[in-house]
């Protein structure tokens, strides 16, 4: 029968099934029939690709175990079909289901279950890879972890043993911790309260003022008391800190004369620059750049010399 006949009438039991609401339950499926086979034939491959490129393509519906790609004796080109194993025989109904009819590489491909595979009889004349395929198959092999040593587990048991003995009981810090909790959730709770009493009393004085604004002093002194700051009536001022502590604040002295033993280089090269600045800034006011002489001493300009 032609393949894409055989494509044709694959893919109308698959639409039957989808029909009848037959779809996915391998019980009622035609797939049953090939239950007890893993193996898939693909048809119509392109001549170039080669069984990693067809591991890669397959591997999406399962874990490919074995693959059979059929070559030339003499050439070695592959004859465009191959034989596929997967580890779970469900993957090869979705291998079928999918692959069936779809073109890869300009070319329309074949895929359907395989009932019996029959194994290819050994030749001498084939390649090793070939060889290795047959023998093991393609699947990854498992990891061989060797098993722990007894006397390394032994020591690492009598570690902890003295670790444990060194320190503080876990039952007692357990104790400790959980009191710790305990009272921190109750000054939680207890804030809480506190906060919902003061709106609830702000709420009830608000409302006795707004009914009586010629009311008694006291609770207006109360309201004030809460509602008003400190810096609201006198503002930011250091007078009326009433005991609070005065943060000495270290006033910047600009322009200080550097001790020229201990600065660095770069504070009198800057210290120099903001000196001759100075001076400039002096000769253009008119002021005298002099400096005093020894045992003169200083008068302002507004007082005049005698002689």
């Amino acid at each position: 029968m032609n393949p894409i006949t055989n494509i044709k009438n694959q893919n109308k039991l698959n639409e039957r099934e989808l029909a009848l609401g037959i779809a996915g339950d391998l019980s009622k499926s035609w797939h049953k029939t090939y239950k007890n086979s893993a193996w898939v034939y693909v048809g119509g491959l392109p001549y170039e690709l080669s069984e990693g490129d067809l591991i890669t393509v397959f591997s999406q519906w399962g874990e490919v175990i074995n693959i059979n790609m059929v070559r030339d004796r003499k050439t070695g080109k592959s004859k465009g079909f191959c034989f596929l194993c997967y580890q779970d025989q469900r993957s090869t109904v979705l291998a079928v289901d999918n692959m069936n009819g779809i073109t890869l590489l300009k070319r329309i491909l074949r895929v359907d279950h395989v009932d019996e595979y029959k194994v290819p009889k050994y030749r001498e004349d084939a390649d090793e890879e070939t060889k290795r395929l047959w023998e093991e198959g393609c699947a990854p092999k498992p990891i061989y972890i060797p098993p722990p040593d007894e006397e390394a587990l032994k020591r690492k048991e009598e570690e902890k043993k003295k670790y444990f003995e060194k320190v503080a009981p876990l039952g007692k810090l357990d104790d400790e911790m959980k009191k710790a909790r305990k009272d921190l959730k109750k000054k939680k709770r207890k804030e809480k309260k506190e906060k919902r009493r003061s709106k609830r009393r702000m709420k009830k004085e608000k409302k006795l003022a707004a009914l009586d604004p010629e009311g008694d002093w006291k609770s207006k002194q109360k309201l004030m008391d809460k509602l008003v700051d400190d810096k609201d009536l006198y503002g930011v001022n250091e007078h009326f800190n009433f005991g609070k502590k005065i943060e000495e604040k270290d006033e910047k002295v600009f322009n200080a004369r550097p001790d020229f033993e201990k600065a660095d280089y770069r504070t009198i090269e800057i210290w120099k620059i903001i000196r001759e600045q100075e001076k400039a800034e002096k000769i253009k006011r008119g002021e005298s750049i002099l400096p005093f002489e020894e045992g003169a001493a200083y008068l302002p300009s507004r007082f005049k010399r005698d002689g």
